[in-house]
């Protein structure tokens, strides 16, 4: 990894779908748009359905089309495990890929309960 970049890791199940270095990255969160630059803070976050983009260092991008999972990143190393990824839409998108605000909400009272 060079200095001022993120080691990124895109898994599914299927296969490791992109692993290397990256400038930034914009990912589909649950509930929004999240946008990580190296440097960033600890951070969890359910993925949702939509674009992941990763910019390249020196130029250039993949894109890669995701639907559920997990977004985790610790010192600039960023892992996506996502029930699915590809260059296209999912065809039917995976019940478990699917968070509603209210489940999460309902999910943190019972933990705290």
């Amino acid at each position: 990894m060079a200095d001022g970049t993120l080691q990124v890791r895109v898994v599914s199940p299927q296969k490791i779908v992109f692993e290397g270095d990256a400038a930034a990255l914009v990912a589909p969160a649950w509930d929004g748009m999240v946008g990580i630059l190296p440097g960033h803070a600890p951070f969890l976050t359910l993925v949702g359905v939509g674009e992941l983009s990763i910019e390249l260092p020196g130029g250039g991008s993949r894109s890669f089309q995701v639907a559920g999972g997990i977004l985790k990143v610790l010192t600039n190393r960023v892992t996506v495990l996502t029930e699915y990824a590809g260059t296209e839409p999912p065809a039917e998108i995976p019940a478990e890929a699917i968070v509603h605000p209210e489940d999460v909400v309902a999910s943190a009272t019972d933990a705290s309960s």
